[in-house]
């Protein structure tokens, strides 16, 4: 059995349903106790954009080209952007063939191995990555004895890959210690699974649920006649506080609230809404505190009205092309910034500060490469700085750059909301690209970065038990403290601020008056005597308290 465009991409749906279907259980294998177990969603909005190619009837170097196109700028996190270059490197390796055999597979899975190693600086054994390089050894120790049987070779990439995660808790004491494997690594098992499921003619079907759209006829009114701007969707899958039916009654009042045309649906695992407004992201911000975004989509109405109404205008022409990203602003400036950030004050912060596009997203909530790739084609400058302010949004913001043609695009490495802001602060309008890269580095690598969260699980690290809803102290990304009380928490914290100058807090969406003079108290008791000590309302959901020391 050889594989044609038809089987592959049979494969490749196979495999984005059976990731749909278990993102929950990949999810909850995050190792720490923080909001931040999103692993199974990236993985699978990185695949499930391949559910938009119709069926396909050309060749394997065709549909690999095409599903790498896709999952590339898709690409949502660590996890999911190392799977969109496994399919890159596939899609390298099929190039120029109409069917592939088993030594050909070998080939692609090395080749995909490659190209996704090649990515990550410092590679981690026990992770996706060793799943991905033993399924790959595997496949090249034993092509030659499935000649002809793709099916047959599957069968044994899919044994090694179950083998090598099995084996992660060996690799990585952390995974040891929490009793499980590593989440990304079982996701491509996953993958690969789904996809040995279809050359068995079995592919797995999506079990869930699908969001159902209408047309609707923007031609009979005026583009001013439109009070709310924005046309907010999102699928919310419910944390385990809220599951149940009417869980989320508080929500849909809010969304009633700031908009109109408002559909909500409230249901056992999930919450599905539509609104128009004009705040999508207060939206979010709303959303996440009932569990985890799966899908989200926002369109300017306003700007698709008058587009229809042009095009209904305009002579019919024939367009053979998808939807196309929003044209890219001309260059009128040397320097520019994209942000990522979450919460209304932080974003007005980086605005203030010079950022001419601010991204939302952060913690649960990764943007995909093309929404960075787009961020960037907006900012009008020769040279984009890029913030990600984020650790698994880093390499995403990369690929995106790679995908840049007409500008030149430099990632910061930066791993928090202090960090980016520090960088910014540091930024010298009449400095060259090499200096300004250098200094804004080495100053945003100084900061130290701390904040205050609640664990979503209970767990035991480093031999410390855990409880869900017990406040953590996060100390440059690290936990610091545990307790159970913010207060607690903050107190805490604050001894870092020994000798520090320059000193901003930004009080979350959970934030108190209290908490927030305990914490200024704390804050001056201990930093330098003449610090400067700011406190910002920054609205940001999931962490009450973000403070920066310098």
């Amino acid at each position: 059995m050889l594989i044609n465009g038809q089987t592959f991409y049979t494969m490749m749906i196979s495999a984005a349903n059976a990731l749909d279907n278990s993102k929950t259980l990949i999810n909850n294998m995050n190792i720490f106790p923080v909001p931040d177990g999103d692993t199974g969603i990236n993985m699978s909005l990185t695949m499930s954009t391949i559910k938009s190619l119709s069926k396909f009837d050309g060749t394997i170097a065709d549909c690999a080209e095409k599903a790498s196109h896709m999952t590339l700028r898709a690409a949502r996190g660590n996890s999911g952007a190392i799977l969109s270059l496994f399919f890159r490197g596939m899609s390298k390796s099929f190039r120029g063939l109409m069917e592939a055999d088993a030594a050909d597979v070998a080939a692609a899975f090395r080749r995909g191995t490659d190209e996704a190693y090649k990515a990550v600086m410092k590679p981690t054994e026990g992770t996706i990555l060793t799943v991905m390089r033993c399924s790959s050894e595997k496949a090249a120790e034993v092509y030659d004895k499935y000649t002809g049987n793709v099916e047959g070779l599957f069968k044994q990439i899919v044994k090694a890959a179950e083998q090598a995660l099995a084996k992660t808790p060996d690799q990585l004491p952390m995974l040891k210690e929490v009793n499980l494997v590593d989440a990304g690594g079982y996701g491509f098992v996953v993958i690969l699974s789904g996809m040995l499921a279809a050359l068995q003619n079995q592919p797995v079907v999506a079990t869930a649920p699908v969001a159902q759209t209408k047309e609707s006829v923007f031609t009979e009114f005026n583009t001013e006649d439109i009070t709310f701007t924005y046309c907010t969707e999102c699928i919310v899958e419910k944390s385990d506080e809220f599951k149940g039916e009417g869980t989320a009654r508080e929500f849909n009042k809010f969304i009633c609230e700031i908009g109109d045309s408002a559909v909500f649906v409230d249901d056992d695992e999930i919450i599905k809404l539509h609104v128009h407004t004009n705040n999508p992201g207060l939206v979010m911000e709303k959303a996440i505190e009932y569990g985890a975004l799966v899908t989200v989509k926002v369109e300017n109405m306003r700007k698709q009205h008058t587009e229809i109404i042009e095009a209904t205008e305009a002579p019919a022409q024939i367009t053979v092309s998808g939807p196309e990203s929003p044209a890219a602003a001309p260059i009128t400036k040397k320097y520019g910034f994209v942000t990522v950030c979450m919460g209304e004050g932080i974003s007005d912060t980086f605005r203030d500060l010079g950022a001419d596009q601010v991204i939302f997203g952060g913690q649960t909530m990764n943007p995909s490469t093309q929404d960075i790739i787009d961020a960037i084609n907006q900012t009008p400058a020769e040279y984009v700085f890029v913030s990600p302010n984020n650790k698994n949004i880093y390499m995403v913001a990369e690929q995106a750059a790679k995908l840049i043609d007409d500008r030149k695009v430099i990632v910061l490495n930066t791993k928090n909301v202090p960090q980016g802001i520090s960088a910014m602060i540091s930024f010298d309008p009449d400095a060259s690209v090499e200096d300004n890269t250098q200094t804004m580095t080495d100053i945003f690598e100084a900061v130290t970065a701390m904040s205050v969260t609640q664990a979503v699980r209970d767990t035991t690290l480093d031999g410390e038990k855990i409880e869900n809803g017990q406040y953590l102290g996060m100390l440059n990304g690290k936990i610091h403290c545990v307790s159970n009380t913010v207060a607690e928490a903050l107190s805490t914290l604050s001894e870092q601020a020994e000798g520090k100058s320059f000193i901003t807090v930004f009080c979350g969406e959970d934030a108190t008056e209290a908490d927030t003079e305990l914490l200024s108290a704390a804050l001056k008791a201990k930093a330098d005597k003449y610090a400067d000590i700011n406190v910002i309302n920054g609205g940001q959901p999931l962490y009450p308290y973000i403070i920066s020391l310098e």
